[in-house]
């Protein structure tokens, strides 16, 4: 490698007479602009609340539902772009919940928290991981018709959907929340 030699003082001048006339930069350093992170109630700050009383009923077949079988659920008048949008994923998620390793029991008591949970904060569409099942005792997947069946009946919930493969394929849902006002 060549060693470096230092500019002349012509090349110097002709170097700055190129470029002009410049002021000193004093902080060079960009704060990139980032949206924040959506809000993401953790698992286990929704079982350490007061419980909540819920009205979902159990009486479910089992095996409805296959693993890879997705989902979708509307309430009547509900406009047909907004459950375009939901089935794309395309609505902005507000909250997450990821139900993988619960019991039927204790997925039931954080469905049910997550659910006031953001409707108290107005969230309006959230993500819930329910996963395929594939571990499942038998051969239907329990949560996954447990959630089908529990999101239907809640007051709070306007639509349902499986999500995109990017977000969890048919081992999640994108939900679509009554507004909290």
């Amino acid at each position: 490698m060549a060693k470096s030699r230092k500019p002349s003082t012509d090349e110097i001048e002709l170097f700055r007479r190129s470029v002009g006339p410049v002021r000193k930069i004093h902080h060079d350093k960009i704060v990139p602009a980032r949206k924040p992170p959506p809000s993401r109630p953790r698992r286990h700050g929704i079982f350490q609340e007061a419980p909540l009383t819920d009205s979902f009923s159990d009486g479910f077949e089992d095996g409805t539902v296959t693993a890879d079988e997705p989902l979708f659920f509307a309430r009547p008048g509900l406009q047909q772009r907004q459950l375009q949008r939901l089935k794309r994923g395309q609505l902005p998620i507000g909250a997450e919940l990821d139900m993988h390793g619960m019991t039927a029991a204790m997925a039931r008591t954080a469905v049910v928290k997550f659910i006031a949970l953001c409707h108290e904060q107005q969230i309006r569409c959230v993500r819930i991981i329910h996963g395929k099942g594939y571990s499942s005792a038998g051969t239907a997947p329990v949560l996954k018709n447990r959630i089908n069946s529990w999101l239907r009946q809640h007051q709070d919930v306007l639509a349902f959907s499986s999500a995109q493969i990017k977000d969890g394929g048919s081992g999640a849902l994108y939900v679509l929340l009554r507004s909290g006002h």
